[in-house]
Parts: structure tokens; C-alpha cells; sequence
């Protein structure tokens, strides 16, 4: 049965070869392709009454012509035909656009059924759907495909349903019947019937939540699998590291660990012992303390006699761990060395020659890392910060360079929990959500363009207190399209207002050394004002500096602005953070609210993840997130959470495995699960 849906779609009846050719174009393929191929949205055509409507929604209403229509030409072919319409005591304008043919088609008194966008203050609803006589239309919920080319949605809908007639029966479950009763779902077929033509809104919420359930438990079965095919494939090295030295080294830090911190360690040192390699995401707001952890985590591998390599995105960033390293573990008889791209010549040759002998307990450094000429010894470790900024390949070779080492990505980012267990999850996600004690907040502030003088006013306080600043913008040169700051203009602007400070520019546009100078600069303190585009977003720690202005801030996404922001409150003096905008946009003015009454990074990223969505949380290209029909990762959330549970189940249940009601759902498995291997690396 199931080999009947695996046909071409041109088995069904009245697809030729020239329209099964045009399906293709659509990623129509098989009869089952056409079946699965739901509409993205549905045109609600219930009559409503007057009272029920909100202004700008889209409505069908019937009434009753009132008077004659009033047709008026303007610009070329161009046309406005304006009906008045009485629908109950109410005397509303109904308004076609380029529909002149329509007016000989009224009569006063004629019953007329209209669809359009209500607009409440004018009384005025705007249509191209009209339709005279009285209706009696059982079907009010009109199914939306996406079509193109020859293509009509009316004659997709006709194809689909020929499909359905000729092969529902051939439709077999996949969510075992165990399942299906216990979250009361619907049959399959069933299912995607209603989804095609749905009788009511009830009919098309239990077809939607039937499938709902079987995307997010189909995904999940793949991730769950995965990782217990990589756990047991790769098996790691079980690390048999000293806990008294790791217990000793936690002790002398300089101030004690939180209770989060204290939980994500416990885990990470768990897997370092296990004979399973660990790969793990270590998420933390900005400033939560995850390089600790990441320290002790090294420091418990150099127990073992082994290596451990930490990879960021910059050289800075680089440097500054490297520096905070060495201070950590100067009284414990561990080797820290650096390799950026700027070490050069003998200095170069002596780092590499370390690290190969074993001389070198932990290498901090950026790409050069990944280089060819870079060997370890033996690499047990692997932690990689703000893992989002290298790409897939780079964070392979430099696992590569050692035997199945343990395996630690790092982020600041705070990735709210559905996400993560969709993007990441073929790992194991550990959370720092707790900030260390007597860290002061970042006031912020939303300002708009009009108070700049008096935003100036208080960076310059903040300056003759021997403070320092950044102050970004969005654009780098002047644009004709965009109404925004530039930073160029911005910086020739603030060279003349900080007359005495001296004050910097950094963008995209400069050379790798030129970024490097310049960050080097205001680091110790030689530039006072950094003006910049969002080039210093991630892994840049100056302590001094205690003011973050951001010019447009409405262009970015609340958790670009949260890391932003991230860049000051790292020394002991209150920081502030002043967000410049004139938002025209409900959502703009939103972000700008709700910047201002938190700094939870986490709350941010879902309350981001609501306005946005998914796909532009991690953007469109970089997201690593699944396409689903008709799931929604920020709306099911719940769904996917039991489906995720229901799906660890499965997969570690000996009846999954033999028993004859799960075999549908383990030959998908098994089918999918081949053409997955590439995307999971």
C-alpha cells in the first residue's frame, strides 16, 4: 500500500505530463508529495455581523443594495466603484478596485454576500469577492495552496482531491495506535483530509494538532537516534581525571561558583568521565560566568595528562582568555599557551612544537588553530566560544585533530528552550541561568532622536569620570534607501562634539589587523569613544567602559540588543545603556519597552523569538532549523516537548525495536534517518 503513494504524481487522474512537470517545479513528485502538500493559510468566508468585527480584519458580510453604484476613472485603466450596502440596520460603502465590468451588475435591493478588509472608522469595507442571489454555501473555510506558473489554487484543490479519492485508503499510520489514544488523534487519512477541506474550525484544529504531534515526534525520533547512534559509535575516552585537584582548583577561585555554574560543572565533568564523548552546548547570558566552567572543565582534562583546545572568534577575545587563563591556573602547574595569526616566526615554530611534545596543557587561540600545521599530542577537549560565529567545517577539523575528544560549544546568545531543542537537538544543552552576586544591572534607557544633545551630555559626564563609551550604528556609509545613522558620519559628528577624547571608528569594511588595532586601542583606554557598526556584538571585554548608545535601535532584534548591551556593566561601575529610536512600528516600539524593563537574556530571546519568529532569530542561511508543514516551533512549543519525551522513549524501549505495532514508524526511521547523516554532523 505504502508503494502506491511512492508513484509519480502523473498517475493521477487528470495530471498529464505537462502539468506533472509543472508539480515538480512545486516539489511535487510522488502522489504522496501531492497529498502532503497543504495550504499555508485559509480564507475564513462565515458571515459575521457588524458588531463582531475588529477594524482591518477581514470579513464576509451579507446585506442588501442600497442605492446605485458610483464608478470614477483615474490615472490610466485605473478604476474605483463604490457601493453603498445595508447589512442589518447598518449602511456601510463597499469599495472595488479595477472592477468597472461589476456595475451593471447591481440592482437596489439586490442581496449581495462581500469579502474584504473591514476598515471600522470609515464604515468601509474594501473587496474584489462578490457575490449576488442569497448564498447558501455549507463550506465557509476556503483552503489557500501556493501555486504558480499554469497553476490555479482551484485547480490544485481539484487535483488533491482526485488524489485523495483514488488513493486514501492507501494512507497508512504512522503514530502507533498506543499514541493516537492517548492524545486522542485523529486517523491519518483523516487528518489529511481535513487539513484539504475542512468542514469547521474544530474539523481543522484536530487535523492541524494530528500533525502537530507526528512532525515534531518524526524530527525528534531522527535527533534522539542520532545521538544514540554518535554516543555509541564514537565512543570517547573515559576521562579518569583527579576530582581532588578539580575540587582543590574550584576552591581557590576568587570567588565562589553559583548555583547554576555549579549544576552545568557537575554535568560537564560527568561527561568528561563517561566512555561516551560528550558534546554539549553551554548556554549563559553575557557576563554569567561560562569561561569558568569551561577553566575547570580544561583543568580536569590536564589532570589526565591531556590536551585541551579553546577556539574564539577573535584575537582579542583570544588574548584576553588566554591572559584571564594564566592568572586562574598560575598555582597549579598548568601550561597555557596562545596561537593566533599573530604569532609569528620562532615564536610560532616554539608554540607548535609544545603543543605537539605535550609540553602545553591547554591552547587558546582563533583559526590558526584549524591550521594544517597545528598537531596535538593528544586533544581530549575541544571547547569552541561563540560557536554560531564558525562554521560547520571549522569546528570539525579542529575535532578531528584529536581522537573523539569530549566535545564543548559555548555561546552567549541565550537560545529560548524550543529552539534549542530543535536546532540542537542532537546534543545535550546546558543552561548558566543565574548571575554572580553583586553584579550591578545595566539601567537602559529608550530616547528618542530629539533628546541626542542630552544623551551626548551624558556620555561626555561619563567620559570626565574616565569612563569610556561605544556608540553604534547600523549602517556604515550614508545610504539613499535607509533613513539611518552611519558610522562614518557618526564618528566625523562626535570627533567635533568630544572635543578633547579622542574618538574611533570600526566596521566591517576594515582589514582583520586594522579591527585588532583598534579594539587594541580602546582596550587600554587610548580611544575613549568607539563608534562602530555591530562588529563588536560578541567576545570583546573592556571593564572601563560604562555607556552603551545605540543609534536606530529599532533595526535590530532584541537579542542583538541584549548583546549589545552585553558589552558594558564588566567592571565595579554602574554601566548604562541609552537606545536611540523613533520606531514607526507597534512591534519597534515593543522591543524598545520591553529592553527597558529587563536584562534577562532569556526572557529576551523568547519574547524576541514571539515577535520575530523562528527563522529570523538565527537568520534565514545560518539557522539550523527544520522546515514544517504545518507545525510552529513558537506557537507548539508544548507539542514538541512531549513529543521529544515521547521519542527518547521509543528509542531506548526494547518494544519499539521488536514489537510489530511500532514497525510502520521504525521502516520511516530507518528510511529517513540515511538521507539525514549529512545535515546532523
Amino acid at each position: 500500500m505504502m508503494e502506491q503513494l511512492t508513484q509519480p504524481v502523473i498517475e493521477v487522474k487528470g495530471v498529464g505530463e505537462a502539468r506533472a512537470e509543472e508539480l515538480i517545479e512545486l516539489g511535487i513528485q510522488s502522489v504522496e508529495d501531492l497529498l502532503l502538500y497543504f495550504p499555508y493559510r485559509y480564507e475564513d468566508f462565515k458571515v459575521k455581523e457588524l458588531t463582531e468585527l475588529k477594524h482591518d480584519e477581514k470579513a464576509t458580510l451579507e446585506g442588501k443594495v442600497h442605492s446605485e453604484p458610483s464608478l470614477r476613472f483615474f490615472g490610466r485603466k485605473k478604476s474605483r466603484l463604490t457601493v453603498k450596502v445595508l447589512v442589518g440596520r447598518y449602511l456601510i460603502t463597499v469599495v472595488f478596485f479595477n472592477r468597472a465590468f461589476l456595475k451593471k451588475q447591481f440592482s437596489i435591493g439586490q442581496p449581495v454576500t462581500v469579502t474584504g478588509k473591514w476598515d471600522q472608522h470609515r464604515m468601509t469595507l474594501t473587496t474584489q469577492h462578490v457575490s449576488f442571489g442569497h448564498q447558501e454555501k455549507s463550506e465557509t473555510i476556503e483552503p489557500i495552496y501556493s501555486v504558480k506558473g499554469e497553476w490555479t489554487v482551484k485547480r490544485l484543490k481539484k487535483v488533491i482531491h482526485q488524489a485523495l479519492n483514488q488513493y486514501a485508503e492507501s494512507i497508512q499510520e504512522i503514530i502507533p495506535y498506543e499514541l493516537k489514544s492517548q492524545y486522542k488523534l485523529l486517523d491519518r487519512k483523516d487528518a489529511i483530509r481535513w487539513l484539504h477541506g475542512p468542514i469547521s474550525h474544530q474539523h481543522l484544529k484536530q487535523a492541524r494538532r494530528y500533525f502537530v504531534y507526528e512532525e515534531f515526534l518524526l524530527f525528534q525520533l531522527k535527533m534522539q537516534w542520532w545521538r544514540k547512534l554518535e554516543k555509541e559509535k564514537t565512543a570517547g575516552v573515559k576521562r579518569a581525571f583527579d576530582q581532588e585537584k578539580v575540587h582543590s582548583f574550584i576552591k581557590s577561585l576568587p570567588f565562589p561558583l553559583t548555583g547554576a555554574q555549579k549544576c552545568v560543572t557537575d554535568e560537564i565533568l560527568i561527561d568528561l568521565g563517561s566512555p561516551y564523548r560528550m558534546n554539549r552546548l553551554l548556554q549563559g547570558d553575557v557576563g554569567s560566568g561560562k569561561t569558568v566552567v569551561a577553566a575547570i572543565s580544561m583543568y580536569a582534562a590536564a589532570t589526565t595528562g591531556l590536551q585541551s583546545a579553546l577556539m574564539v572568534p577573535t584575537e582579542i577575545l583570544a588574548e584576553q582568555h588566554y591572559d584571564s587563563l594564566t592568572q586562574l591556573f598560575a598555582n597549579f602547574n598548568v601550561s597555557v599557551e596562545l596561537l593566533t595569526s599573530s604569532v609569528k616566526g620562532k615564536k610560532r615554530k616554539e608554540v607548535l612544537e609544545s603543543v605537539m611534545s605535550g609540553e602545553v596543557d591547554i591552547i587558546v587561540g582563533t583559526h590558526a588553530l584549524i591550521q594544517d600545521d597545528v598537531t596535538f599530542n593528544e586533544l581530549a577537549l575541544v571547547i569552541t566560544d561563540e560557536q554560531h560565529r564558525f562554521g560547520v567545517n571549522q569546528r570539525k577539523v579542529l575535532r578531528k585533530k584529536g581522537m573523539n575528544p569530549d566535545v564543548l560549544f559555548m555561546t552567549a546568545t541565550p537560545i529560548p528552550r524550543t529552539l534549542a531543542i530543535s536546532a540542537f537537538g542532537d546534543m545535550d544543552v546546558s543552561t548558566i541561568d543565574e548571575m554572580p552576586a553583586g553584579r550591578k544591572p545595566i539601567e537602559t534607557y529608550w530616547a528618542k532622536h530629539d533628546m541626542l544633545e542630552r544623551v551626548l551630555a551624558f556620555i561626555e559626564k561619563e567620559l570626565s569620570k574616565g569612563r569610556q563609551a561605544y556608540v553604534i550604528c547600523p549602517l556604515i556609509e550614508e545610504s539613499d534607501k535607509l533613513d539611518v545613522q552611519n558610522a562614518i558620519d557618526v564618528h566625523a559628528q562626535l570627533q567635533h562634539f568630544f572635543n578633547g577624547y579622542q574618538v574611533g571608528l570600526m566596521h566591517g569594511r576594515l582589514q582583520s589587523e586594522e579591527k585588532e588595532e583598534v579594539m587594541a586601542k580602546f582596550s587600554k583606554n587610548n580611544i575613549q569613544v568607539l563608534v562602530s557598526t555591530t562588529v563588536v556584538e560578541v567576545g570583546v571585554n573592556v571593564p572601563n567602559a560604562t555607556v552603551m548608545a545605540v543609534y536606530d535601535a529599532e533595526r535590530f532584534g532584541l537579542a542583538q540588543l541584549h548583546q549589545l548591551r552585553g558589552r558594558v556593566g564588566r567592571g565595579e561601575e554602574q554601566s548604562y545603556c541609552i537606545l536611540i529610536a523613533d520606531p514607526k512600528s507597534e512591534v519597534g516600539k515593543e522591543r524598545m519597552q520591553i529592553m527597558t524593563e529587563t536584562n534577562d537574556g532569556f526572557e529576551l530571546s523568547q519574547r524576541d523569538l514571539e515577535l520575530r519568529g523562528p527563522g529570523d532569530f538565527f537568520g534565514k542561511k545560518q539557522s539550523g532549523l527544520p522546515e514544517f508543514k504545518v507545525a510552529d516551533l513558537v506557537h507548539d512549543y508544548r507539542a514538541l516537548e512531549v513529543a521529544r519525551s515521547d521519542a527518547a522513549n521509543l528509542i531506548y524501549s526494547k518494544t519499539f525495536w521488536e514489537s510489530d505495532p511500532y514497525k510502520g514508524l521504525r521502516d520511516w526511521l530507518l528510511l529517513q534517518v540515511n538521507q539525514w547523516d549529512d545535515k546532523l554532523d
